[in-house]
């Protein structure tokens, strides 16, 4: 459990995994964002508590926001299916699945369907907008969120083969905590990426100015 939450450096095997394929290309990255996942139920409240309550809705109003303080006034003309970061599967790659005819709806449907995919692909925006790196929370998330998937996933295999009634609820608990985990956190996300975009943009009066215009 220890080796979850540690702020060690990832290993190659680490990122393969859920996050930390779409992370690994900033390990290298000296700078971060301006408040860790940790503090922003502190700093953004309302914007954390607004994440979790109406999620999917806050996952396309922040990309919206992320792609217009990226390029101001771009509307969703660049937007793709998660921007690209967690690639695709057979036929169904990131921008040629009617993105550019019809983003909005794209957009929702990526909300509703991939919310994770979708929140962390807006945080990767900023981060990738500002070569921003990965902090001791990123980490943290990370490997906590591989080591519940994997949890998950043995004890629910465990309980098929096994008939158990205690090991079934365990892994209906473990699904919970992960559930919870995942919401909490993707509030974070949300709450971090506003508090940076509003912090870049109060440092650059002439990016306000055009995105007024």
């Amino acid at each position: 459990m220890c080796l979850c939450f540690s702020t060690e450096r990832l290993s190659q095997d680490e990122m393969k995994g859920k996050y930390g394929a779409a992370y690994g290309p900033y390990i290298d990255n000296n700078r971060n964002f301006d408040v860790s996942l940790c503090k922003t139920p502190c700093k953004e409240p309302c914007c954390w508590l607004g994440s979790m309550a109406c999620l999917c809705p806050a996952a396309i109003h922040m990309r919206y926001k992320a792609l217009n303080h990226a390029t101001p006034g771009s509307g969703w003309s660049n937007y793709k299916c998660c921007q690209g970061y967690f690639g695709g599967c057979c036929c169904l790659q990131p921008g040629s699945m009617g993105e550019s005819t019809c983003p909005i709806c794209c957009m929702c449907l990526e909300a509703f369907l991939c919310t994770g995919p979708a929140v962390s692909a807006t945080s990767n925006v900023i981060r990738e907008q500002y070569s921003l790196g990965l902090d001791d929370d990123d980490v943290r998330l990370i490997r906590c969120s591989n080591c519940l998937f994997y949890l998950s996933c043995i004890c629910n295999i465990v309980a098929c083969l096994t008939d158990n009634e205690e090991i079934d609820s365990a892994a209906h608990c473990i699904d919970l905590l992960a559930d919870v985990v995942f919401c909490c956190v993707s509030g974070c996300m949300n709450a971090q990426t506003h508090h940076e975009i509003k912090v870049r943009e109060a440092q650059s009066p002439i990016m306000n100015t055009m995105q007024r215009l």
